[in-house]
């Protein structure tokens, strides 16, 4: 009887066989696996901390805002001076030796800080309000020592201001010109969620350019208090953790490890590295790390490390034994 003619039931005859459901086994897997995906993501999770905005700065402490806010006014804040690639500044230009990308890549984020932060935010909400527009164009059309007069003397005044239960805050009484408005107003445009909009604004198509929004942040003590209460500053490892107990991008343990350990973590000034070029410093030696590990087939020396210490033995050590058993049967059956 050819093969072709023999039915199911008997070629598989003698064999024994039991019933299977491919699509009920893949569907109790399935199920089994999302139930211990969502027992451990419960268990082990980190919270869900909501994202950091100028809304959310300027109800929590909007003192702080304020003070920001009028430092960006008057250029004198940290992104003011800061350099390629936002202005032309020299605050936060690192180099290392002759090296600096930061210097050479030139500026290619425009920021200007009185203006983007502030002036041009304050332009757009104007209309309808006669007052702002008529502070602006006072503020705008006086010299610039009269602006930093007023400026110093809000700052100052911030110092013993109050702030109401609805969030407004009163500075005593001073010689702000028309400062106290345009901060009044900043403070507002912020408390309605208006200013994150506005900052966000471009001429790109899609609004995904958080720059702006970020370094006014950056520049305020708000966010920094949030991090220290979070431990994600630098001292604690800040840049591998994420919020809650978890480490989160732990991958990057061997890029942090640098700025806990000297010449990194202080200001000897040790081959070139200071507290003003440390960021440099730590690419510089990552990526020297880099090269070591690409050209280690060609390093002699380094290429040769793993016959010296030859832990591959220790790892294939069942592959290395079934090679010596199978080389003596070789031999035994041998003439």
């Amino acid at each position: 009887m050819k093969a072709s003619q023999v039915d199911k039931k008997t070629y598989y005859r003698g064999i024994a066989m039991m019933p299977y459901d491919l699509l009920k086994e893949v569907t109790f897997a399935t199920l089994g696996i999302l139930a211990v995906v969502l027992v451990l993501s419960a268990v082990l999770s980190s919270p869900d901390v909501p994202s950091v905005t100028l809304q959310s700065w300027s109800k929590a402490n909007p003192v702080d805002f304020l003070t920001t806010a009028s430092g960006e006014l008057s250029g004198s804040t940290i992104v003011a001076g800061y350099g390629p690639p936002y202005n032309s500044g020299s605050g936060s230009v690192q180099s290392w030796g002759p090296l600096s990308p930061q210097s050479w890549a030139g500026v290619h984020v425009p920021i200007n800080p009185p203006n983007d932060f502030v002036l041009q935010p304050l332009t757009q909400a104007t209309a309808g309000d006669a007052e702002l527009a008529s502070a602006l164009s006072t503020y705008q059309s006086t010299s610039g020592d009269q602006q930093q007069k007023w400026l110093a003397n809000y700052t100052t005044g911030l110092g013993s201001a109050t702030v109401a239960a609805d969030g407004t805050v009163t500075v005593p009484a001073g010689d702000y010109g028309p400062v106290s408005v345009l901060m009044d107003r900043m403070l507002t445009l912020a408390r309605s969620g208006g200013l994150d909009a506005l900052l966000l604004t471009s001429d790109h198509f899609y609004q995904t350019d958080f720059s702006r929004p970020l370094l006014f942040l950056d520049d305020g003590g708000y966010i920094a208090d949030l991090a220290t209460q979070q431990k994600l500053i630098g001292s604690d490892w800040g840049v591998m953790n994420e919020t809650g107990r978890y480490p989160g991008s732990a991958w990057l343990w061997l890029y942090t490890m640098w700025y806990q350990i000297p010449p990194f973590n202080s200001d000897t000034g040790f081959l070139g590295i200071s507290a003003a070029n440390t960021d440099l410093a730590v690419v510089g030696v990552m990526l020297l790390l880099t090269a070591l590990l690409f050209l280690v087939p060609f390093i002699p020396g380094l290429r040769d490390i793993p016959r010296w210490i030859p832990i591959h033995k220790l790892i294939w050590r069942r592959h290395y034994a079934e090679m010596r058993r199978q080389a003596a049967a070789g031999a035994q059956k041998s003439p």
